[in-house]
């Protein structure tokens, strides 16, 4: 069987994380993705935190896997001459450069759909294309911080905390997929391609939207709770150290129920089957 995507192409502008995990998630969906760089430095992320001096950075493969890689200057002429054929045969364009550069390179949306109607423009941004911050650049802790998910995160008496797992970068790339393959179905019914735009403080917001029910129904943020998942029943996790009948290292696990009730009955016992 055919991969999803197989036959579309994408041309993949993107770096560091967030376009980059929407770009190798389309690749392994079956997309032919291509990955435009520039000449002689390529993606920053290629040589952020390196393992072998003759090798990519291992954080640059985790997010660029599956793809190909083109190396193009778009502010030379003839660079963008070669950009502009290859975008006559791409499916999908993707980019998350700062605001306005696409504009600069002479790129924006009204230009690439004269080059081609059926293409979908994806971009990734802070904070979009409009309002009081459109003109900002985001990084993970920004987007954490200004879509609220570290204002939950962390102990009652602490402060806002950090959360590991890339929320704002991959969190936004899944966004942006989601984006570009309701546009690609779309495109079976109207022929053309249109404009996908996500922005990082968008999907941390999104993703975080039990918090923002809880801050709808009491009036007031939510409050951190640490490892507590929630008001309606107890939930922890520990850590247990080694015993005189057990001396192996400290383990950690979490315990959880859905209500009240379970937590202070225990588990339910099985049905009888008499």
């Amino acid at each position: 069987m055919a991969n999803a995507l197989a036959g579309i192409r994408v041309v993949d502008l993107t770096n560091n994380q967030a376009g980059p995990s929407c770009g190798q998630m389309l690749a392994w969906l079956g997309a032919d993705v291509i990955k435009v760089e520039e000449p002689g430095q390529g993606d920053p992320a290629r040589h952020l935190l390196k393992d072998r001096a003759d090798a990519d950075s291992l954080f640059f493969v985790s997010f660029n896997a599956n793809k190909r890689s083109l190396p193009l200057n778009l502010k030379h002429a003839s660079g963008k001459d070669v950009f502009r054929r290859l975008l006559k045969t791409a499916d999908v364009l993707l980019e998350n450069f700062g605001p306005g550069v696409m504009d600069r390179l002479g790129f924006g949306y009204p230009a690439l759909r004269e080059l081609n109607r059926r293409l979908v423009f994806a971009s990734i941004k802070g904070f979009g294309s409009y309002g009081p911050y459109k003109d900002y650049k985001s990084y993970e802790p920004i987007a954490q911080a200004m879509g609220g998910a570290m204002s939950v995160t962390g102990e009652p008496d602490g402060p806002p905390t950090y959360l590991w797992p890339s929320i704002g970068d991959s969190g936004t790339g899944m966004h942006c997929v989601i984006g570009i393959l309701a546009a690609l179905m779309q495109r079976h019914a109207t022929g053309e391609g249109q404009q996908v735009e996500v922005s990082m403080q968008d999907a941390v917001v999104n993703l975080i939207r039990v918090s923002l029910r809880d801050h709808q129904r009491t009036g007031a943020p939510m409050p951190r709770t640490g490892n507590q998942l929630g008001w309606p029943a107890p939930s922890a996790a520990r850590s247990w150290p080694p015993t005189r009948a057990t001396p192996r290292p400290p383990r950690a696990g979490t315990i959880a129920t859905r209500s009240t009730r379970w937590w202070r009955r225990g588990r339910p016992s099985a049905p009888s089957t008499r």
